[in-house]
């Protein structure tokens, strides 16, 4: 690598989880902050990335937000050895240095190993090989005003190890990226969660991607037990939500905690959880209405759509109406005070109600952010809904299974749309997934099942004198 010229290059070192969505984190939050970053190196499934940052306050704004980065360190060196690495320190200037040397300011430097595992004392020796630069405050393990990280990078393959790490890394931290908020808003510790509640983690990524911000006004049209709204709310939006669910949004469902099952829930809802992290005056409503049939006026202008669709797996898919069918169509009763839902909603209508649904109230420059599930097989990336107006952000794949993944992905409207092209809308991607995931999922248990039966014959013929 090239000596460093500058103090303006940084080095964003990344938990080792969820990286397919790393990339559009951070440019979302890039966006966010309006920062101008140029990439060292082309963002890979490596554990860091090298980015180049007009000054540390921007640095401070990332790591303020990103829960897909662990920290971001100045990079005061970069190199593919040891010696090249101390040699690129000694020529930086000293008055780069002193700042952050001097006597009443406490340091320690903290080696990470990534690829490899190495002993403390093989890492003190390391620590040791720096005595060259100008310490002359105290060492302080723990909370010091100076932290120095030494990176040491040994490839992606931990059973086939090379002789020497590929990268090594020197510099000093900056910021901690968010990581804590993940236990902070753990279901594990929420008051009130659901079968299919979104773990903490996602939530938080999928705010971020919306580029949520303080005063936004955040819509899940699918709320459920609103894990996506604590998120939104924890990072300063307005929260509204709906939901079929009559049960679930008066926290009146079975509870879905083991050790609680036969109990009942007590105060349990989406507003106690906003008040169990302090965000019930960000806290709009939730109501229970049909995705199908929304209740809202065309006036309704929102920043952000975050949701998660019912796949119809773990949850059911249901719209209103009746089972009678007239002409091809179910019967909705006429001046009935209660209709109940017990339509199959198809995954490629509920899709389709959801972009019309966006281009109508999301504002210009606002993001839809949702799940897709997906069957691997069947996946075709040209078969995603599109719309003109409608810009495909990121395209994001969390693995579920040997068949089956989910897909994040984030929209920004970029125009409004004219009036007909609304009600013309239509997706066809997603549709009868319920029955072609069941399908296929007997067609591997079947094949597994034969699998099986045959290495059972197998080990019998062998077994026989």
């Amino acid at each position: 690598m090239n000596a460093l010229k500058t103090f303006n290059r940084y080095l964003l070192w990344f938990a080792n989880e969820h990286v397919d969505f790393r990339l559009a984190e951070i440019q979302a939050i890039l966006e966010l902050y309006k920062i101008k970053a140029k990439w060292l190196e082309k963002p890979s499934p490596k554990p860091y990335w090298l980015v180049e940052l007009p000054n540390e306050n921007d640095a401070i704004q990332i790591a303020s937000r990103s829960v897909t980065m662990r920290y971001i360190i100045e990079l005061w060196g970069g190199a593919t050895s040891m010696e090249d690495l101390h040699t690129e320190l000694k020529s930086m200037p000293e008055s780069k240095i002193l700042q952050y040397c001097e006597e009443h300011l406490s340091f320690k430097v903290k080696v990470e190993c990534y690829g490899n595992s190495q002993t403390a004392a093989e890492k003190v020796e390391k620590i040791d090989t720096f005595n060259y630069l100008p310490l002359k405050g105290k060492v302080k393990l723990k909370n010091p005003d100076v932290t120095f990280n030494l990176i040491e990078y040994w490839g992606m393959e931990p059973n086939n190890l090379p002789s020497k790490p590929y990268n090594v890394f020197f510099g000093r931290l900056i910021a901690h990226g968010q990581r804590d908020l993940i236990t902070e808003l753990s279901l594990k510790t929420r008051k009130f969660i659901g079968n299919t509640s979104m773990n903490s983690q996602l939530s938080l990524i999928m705010a971020n991607q919306a580029k949520v911000q303080p005063g936004d006004l955040v819509f899940d049209p699918f709320v459920g037990s609103g894990s996506l709204l604590v998120a939104a709310a924890y990072y300063g939006a307005y929260v509204l939500g709906s939901d079929i669910d009559y049960l679930m949004l008066h926290g009146k469902t079975k509870q879905s905690r083991k050790q609680t099952r036969d109990k009942p829930r007590v105060d349990e809802s989406i507003f106690e959880n906003m008040k169990q992290y302090k965000c019930q005056n960000r806290y709009v409503d939730v109501v229970v209405a049909d995705a199908a049939l929304p209740p809202w006026r065309s006036s309704l202008v929102l920043d952000a759509i975050i949701t998660d669709m019912p796949y119809g797996i773990r949850e059911s898919a249901e719209t209103i109406g009746s089972t009678k069918i007239q002409d091809g169509k179910h019967v909705v009763p006429e001046n009935e005070i209660h209709i109940p839902s017990k339509i199959e909603y198809d995954f490629s209508k509920m899709l389709e109600d959801l972009f019309k649904f966006s281009l109508t109230h999301l504002k210009v420059g606002g993001r839809l952010v949702t799940w897709l599930p997906v069957l691997l097989c069947d996946y075709d990336p040209n078969e995603l809904p599109m719309h003109r107006c409608l810009n495909l952000v990121s395209n994001c794949e969390q693995k579920l299974s040997t068949f089956t993944s989910r897909r994040l992905l984030t929209y920004e409207k970029i125009k409004e749309p004219e009036l007909h092209e609304v009600g013309a809308f239509t997706v066809s991607y997603g549709a009868a997934f319920r029955e072609k995931f069941y399908r296929h999922a007997q067609k591997l248990q079947k094949e597994r099942a034969e699998n099986r039966h045959n290495n059972r014959e197998i080990v019998l013929s062998l077994s026989e004198p």
